[in-house]
């Protein structure tokens, strides 16, 4: 079992690294803090590794491959089975370390561990996936096979706001196909991915088919350049993204990295506003605005904008502000002081970009713990598509809503848009649902649904800016990522054929 409890640094927990089944302490001396977001207190100091210790945790996985990517399927799932009954029983022990070092309220992250058992799921089922393909007789006598097969060593590198959820996009799916996997998990809130790996251990899973390493570029970079590392999928902002794809392409590894967002939601003049003004708040303004699927820009068609923003106002006003460990809460702090610092700049900024300020959320504080990484709801009205706040992923409680006049207008606004991860119209006319849903340009799209996250036998990803790489996370995208396709071509001779003798010519079918 890890000590992240017993373990102290100057008073503080202690997180190490999980490497070949147990739990390793670092050596290279370096490390970072992790704060409680609620109060600004250093709580934790988590070990960052070096190139050696990366080494270490892929040279573990490597030598774990050799049996488990061999392993039977009945023997993958049965662990699988097992694990996802485990962290069926500690829903509420990862949420609280969710919580404790992310911030956000308990109830979503609840919410964030149930998704992520809809891959575990999937994931169990996985024999399903891995089927072969068989053509008989293609010629005399001649049999095609078609199967899938694990890559070897994968790596996994997950973004801060879900810590739990996003490597559960990622690992199930890859060691039910039979890889090993190295998890390099956000240095911010890294307890819930030493929960996840005692938990897979104790759900009997082989040494050294799952492990962490905690870090920063040192580590990712090792990993990204590392001759044993077959693949890599990464989640997080569009410029790691970039970096990602193409440092890892480049060292001859397949890629799936996704990248940021500025998700839209169309609403035309026959919506329900009531509903959609529900759906704006708390598309974006849950989990504080840090999900990469919040919706950040409303688009109003037509005369429903004062209407629309006023009942997003009065909405917004009555979100209650709070430690996420309080069951009252509705919306907790961000995950860093200097990240609530960046998303207030924008709302500083917005009036001088042209926008109307309806909710200013700077300067926001609760009482008792006023070193918390606090910010309010902000709303801008009226906003130009120059607008920085536009322009950029905040990644934070503020909502943009832009004006257009027609439908069309307001396809081609979302469509100029740089990211194409989600996005969402709400309206009660199907044919203007349809034309949406395959005119706009984004990976996926929800009507009369703003954050349309797909389940787990779907796949998740965006296009353009959203997503480096050919394929989406999780679904028949992932099992097509972790595995790779091999062909086989069978001749059984009867015992009457006579010699075929030598021919060069090329091979034919008949």
């Amino acid at each position: 079992m890890s000590d992240t409890k017993s373990g102290t640094k100057s008073g503080t927990k202690s997180v190490h690294h999980w490497i070949g089944g147990k739990t390793v302490e670092g050596v290279s001396g370096n490390h970072g803090p992790v704060t409680d977001p609620a109060t600004g207190a250093v709580t934790t100091h988590v070990d960052f590794a070096s190139a050696d210790e990366v080494d270490a945790a892929v040279a573990a996985a490597r030598e774990a491959y050799a049996s488990w990517g061999t392993s039977s399927l009945a023997k993958r799932t049965e662990i699988l089975f097992r694990f996802r009954a485990l962290l069926d029983a500690n829903r509420d022990a990862i949420a609280e370390l969710i919580t404790a070092e992310h911030g956000k309220v308990h109830a979503d992250a609840l919410g964030e561990v149930a998704r992520g058992l809809e891959i575990v799921d999937l994931a169990c089922g996985i024999n399903v996936q891995l089927k072969g393909e068989l053509s008989t007789q293609v010629a005399s006598r001649v049999d095609v096979s078609s199967i899938r097969q694990p890559v070897g060593v994968v790596v996994g590198i997950t973004p801060f706001n879900f810590p739990a959820m996003v490597p559960m996009w990622m690992f199930p799916i890859a060691i039910a196909c039979g890889n090993t996997f190295v998890l390099k998990p956000s240095e911010k809130d890294p307890s819930a991915s030493i929960k996840i790996a005692e938990l897979l251990s104790e759900a009997g899973l082989p040494d050294g088919v799952f492990n962490v390493v905690h870090g920063d570029k040192v580590a990712v970079d090792r990993l990204l350049e590392h001759p044993d590392v077959a693949a890599v999928s990464f989640v997080g902002s569009t410029p790691i993204a970039r970096h990602i794809h193409t440092t890892a392409a480049a060292n001859g590894k397949r890629v799936q990295a996704l990248g940021g967002a500025k998700n839209h939601m169309l609403v035309l003049p026959d919506a329900d506003l009531d509903a959609a003004a529900d759906a704006a708040v708390s598309a974006a303004y849950g989990s504080a605005g840090e999900r990469c699927m919040a919706i950040s820009a409303v688009v109003a068609v037509g005369p429903v904008g004062d209407e629309l923003v006023a009942k997003i106002k009065d909405r917004a006003e009555k979100i209650k502000i709070g430690p996420g460990s309080d069951p009252a809460s509705e919306m907790g702090p961000l995950i860093t002081a200097v990240h609530r610092d960046k998303v207030a700049s924008y709302v500083e900024g917005a009036a001088a970009d042209g926008c109307e300020v309806v909710l200013d959320g700077t300067g926001y504080t609760v009482e008792g713990h006023e070193n918390g990484h606090w910010i309010g709801l902000s709303l801008l009205d009226h906003v130009p598509t120059s607008a920085k706040a536009y322009q950029d992923e905040i990644f934070g409680p503020v909502l943009c809503v832009l004006r257009v006049d027609t439908y069309d207008e307001g396809v081609r606004l979302i469509n100029d848009s740089r990211y194409g991860n989600g996005t969402a119209i709400f309206t009660r006319d199907g044919g203007a649902a349809r034309r949406f849903q395959l005119e706009v340009e984004a990976g996926m799209v929800g009507v009369n649904v703003p954050i349309p996250v797909p389940v787990g036998y779907h796949s998740f990803g965006g296009w353009k800016d959203s997503l480096f790489g050919d394929h989406h996370i999780y679904g028949n995208d992932g099992t097509h990522f972790y595995t790779r396709g091999k062909v086989v071509t069978t001749r059984w001779p009867d015992p009457s054929d006579s010699p075929a003798g030598v021919d060069l010519g090329f091979p034919r079918n008949h």
